[in-house]
């Protein structure tokens, strides 16, 4: 059980928030009157009082809302809780939905002594259920009624479509495919043949929002630009060669130019990263392949299930 010691809003983005008396909290959009309310999964952000304490202790005496937070909550850990996490207050129902963020634009915080909590410390919810939280109010985690949706993103690869000079075909395929699988895809993005900025968007989707399943597509070839293997072992914690392999081997039956993939599959935190190729039928051959069998993967790197034995 924690406590709501301060809600905060701003009127603009790139200022520090300001504390309100009540803060109005209307369903998929965030806290009423603040900059960052909209439809997206940063509505609401949210931070320990424990954490501004132990700022304070450096001799700066920050006020509420200095780090950009809504809501500053005492009794709570928030970085250590997992995404999906659910907090009421009162009708008010949040789901967290990223831990930390990459600070593009150092804060004013940040310019007088060095260093900004939120980044690390602070976490973002969207807003479930609406209502009203004043200072005072209790927090508590609720227990979520049936098993929470696979989360899942798509990254495709191409220096063309990156720069809008060709239409993305492959991940709207993998998209509608992840959908009727009964996924929610929370992100698409669009790159080019860049190693470091696939591997950065590989590990804040795996850190930040803890994606369940992230799929590539393009990249795996033998084209000089080709680098989304070599980006992705990067970003791994640790290598998943069954399912490459399986692909693989599927893929044979159908052309021999699949022993020319270089695509790997891997593990970064709790999130499973598979890449694909380039071609829409191909990526839709390849999830024939694994689609079915990947959820018990899942389940584990959740820690809803213990092992991947099976039953004799």
């Amino acid at each position: 059980m924690g406590t709501v010691k301060a809600i905060c809003i701003s009127h603009v983005r790139g200022i520090q928030k300001t504390p309100v008396a009540t803060g109005r909290f209307v369903p998929d959009w965030g806290v009423d009157g603040d900059a960052h309310a909209g439809h997206w999964h940063r509505q609401v952000s949210l931070l320990a009082l424990e954490r501004i304490e132990a700022f304070r202790q450096k001799g700066v005496d920050v006020p509420y809302g200095a780090f950009g937070e809504n809501l500053v909550v005492a009794g709570f850990d928030f970085a250590s809780l997992p995404v999906g996490t659910l907090l009421r207050c009162g009708d008010v129902l949040l789901e967290m939905t990223q831990i930390g963020k990459e600070c593009h634009n150092h804060c004013a915080i940040y310019q007088a002594v060095g260093d900004c909590i939120m980044p690390r410390e602070g976490v973002f919810a969207r807003v479930l259920a609406g209502g009203t939280i004043q200072a005072g109010d209790p927090m508590e985690i609720e227990k979520r009624q049936g098993r929470r949706l696979y989360q899942a993103a798509v990254i495709t690869l191409s220096d063309r479509g990156s720069r809008g000079e060709r239409e993305d075909q492959s991940g709207p395929v993998i998209v509608r495919r992840l959908t009727a699988a009964g996924y929610e895809v929370v992100e698409t993005l669009i790159l080019p043949d860049d190693k470091e900025k696939l591997t950065a968007q590989l590990c804040r989707l795996a850190d930040q929002r803890q994606i369940d399943l992230i799929l590539t597509t393009g990249g795996t070839g033998f084209s000089p630009r080709d680098m989304t293997p070599e980006a992705t072992k990067a970003a791994a914690d640790r290598e998943v060669p069954g399912i490459a392999e399986a692909i693989r081997a599927a893929s044979l039956k159908i052309t021999k130019r699949a022993m020319l993939s270089r695509a790997v599959s891997v593990i970064r935190g709790h999130s499973l990263i598979i890449n694909l190729p380039g071609s829409p039928q191909a990526c839709q051959e390849c999830m024939d392949v694994f689609l079915d069998t990947v959820p018990h993967g899942l389940d584990v790197l959740r820690g809803a299930v213990g092992d991947c034995a099976r039953a004799r």
